[in-house]
């Protein structure tokens, strides 16, 4: 792949992933301060999976096959990014949720767009796929850090008076905001997520030209269900299953992390940067993924995924007392992510016919982004309530254990059910070609 491609590829995952990073981690303590109902809340925080769900009948069907994907990413982000900023100076439940809802709309879609845009330059995806999506976490890091200066209690910091910049700079990053300044501080993550938006929406102009592709003689007009027919297989269907609860354990995470810092002790501008460890070791993760990946296969690669969450959760239950522990327990958020999700987004592109591809990503995100979220986030926010003590405490051993023994499940269906095809045997593609 050319290295100027490579690069602006790789710009455009920062970008990209940034948007997402900024707003998503404390949204989940930002929606109870804006007076919301425990159902409204809901609503909101679902608009993103319904997103998704929706996504795969509609904009990746246009992405498909009657749009340049490049344009389609600029248009969306466009229109998603003035979106996202009027949810920064919006708190009323009705103008909040439409405006999440559009943003969601057109901002899903192009989790997969990227990924099309960046196949479509690459020779070897096993390869350079992991090397071009870096820059995804790496946005996503970048939009944690900013705010170790943006939600900080100024008014504490002066009172302090430091002296030096040395001293200042230890003062700044020990003044983190709490409770309600903190909750209402938050409304900065939505103006940060808007400017990224209407910055790639503008880099979007210098992409390489993505053309749309034709559906192949005899497929059928509607991507989507090509791709969903291809659930026919059944290693495909039991990838398929097993992304579902794999994706609503990833926002059992999510949901509940944020809040459980908080309650150890982690200072409310450091919560953001602690919960980005995962996707610092996730950049190293990535960088080897194609190694791993031709050494040890598809299942024994994507297992190791799943069971990062087993270990993590475990951390968490049974260690809440080591500060340190529970903060370095993050870094296995970079396995979780780059040895499942990634790979699952490398073996659909390997195995769907090329026609349908968009819409294949499109429909395992339908369960990354959508249904696994959707799930996570009805039942997350009800065994937190259940679990809330008479004293104000979370029971977050308990609420911990969900999630763990739901990944441990799904390693072991994925290791006994998930048999791929050998590579010298016809490809997906192939056997899914219609007949002449």
């Amino acid at each position: 792949m050319n290295k100027t491609v490579g690069l602006k590829l790789f710009l455009m995952m920062v970008l990209e992933f940034f948007i997402w990073g900024a707003w998503l981690p404390l949204i989940y303590n930002y929606l109870p301060s804006l007076g919301f109902t425990t159902q409204e809340q809901s609503w909101i925080l679902n608009a993103f999976p319904i997103a998704a769900i929706i996504g795969i009948f509609f904009s990746n069907q246009f992405a498909d096959r009657n749009f340049a994907a490049e344009k389609f990413l600029g248009f969306s982000h466009l229109a998603g990014g003035l979106a996202m900023l009027g949810l920064a100076f919006t708190r009323s439940f009705w103008p909040f949720f439409s405006l999440m809802m559009i943003h969601c709309l057109l901002y899903v879609p192009t989790i997969s767009i990227v990924n099309s845009i960046a196949f479509a330059q690459m020779k070897d995806a096993q390869k350079e796929f992991g090397r071009v999506r870096t820059g995804g976490t790496i946005g996503w890091i970048l939009a944690a850090w900013p705010f170790t200066f943006i939600l900080v209690d100024w008014d504490k910091v002066q009172a302090a008076n430091p002296q030096g910049l040395r001293d200042w700079l230890y003062t700044v990053l020990g003044s983190g905001l709490t409770g309600e300044a903190l909750q209402a501080g938050t409304r900065w993550t939505y103006i940060v997520a808007a400017i990224a938006s209407l910055a790639l929406a503008a880099f979007s102009l210098a992409l390489p030209h993505t053309p749309p592709k034709p559906a192949m003689t005899g497929a059928d007009k509607l991507a989507w269900l090509e791709a969903m027919r291809l659930l026919r297989h059944p290693f495909v269907l039991i990838l398929w299953l097993v992304t579902l609860v794999d994706a609503a354990v990833l926002y059992s995470y999510f949901n509940w992390t944020a809040r459980f810092l908080g309650e150890i002790g982690i200072p409310g501008n450091w919560i953001m940067p602690v919960m980005s460890i995962g996707q610092v070791a996730e950049i190293l993760t990535m960088l080897v993924l194609g190694a791993f990946l031709k050494r040890f296969g598809w299942r024994a690669t994507m297992i190791i995924g799943i069971l990062g969450h087993v270990a993590r959760f475990a951390v968490f239950a049974y260690l809440p007392q080591f500060q340190g522990v529970i903060v370095a327990i993050n870094i296995l958020h970079g396995i979780c992510y780059a040895f499942f999700f990634a790979t699952v987004y490398i073996f659909v592109d390997e195995v769907f016919p090329k026609d349908v591809r968009a819409s294949a990503q499109g429909l395992f995100n339908m369960m990354i982004l959508g249904l696994g979220a959707l799930v996570a986030n009805t039942v997350c926010p009800v065994l937190i309530q259940k679990t809330f003590t008479a004293n104000g405490v979370t029971d977050f051993r308990g609420l911990f254990l969900v999630p763990l023994t739901a990944a441990a499940i799904a390693a072991v269906a994925l290791g006994m059910f998930f048999r791929p095809p050998e590579k010298e045997k016809p490809s997906l593609s192939e056997a899914s070609a219609p007949a002449h």
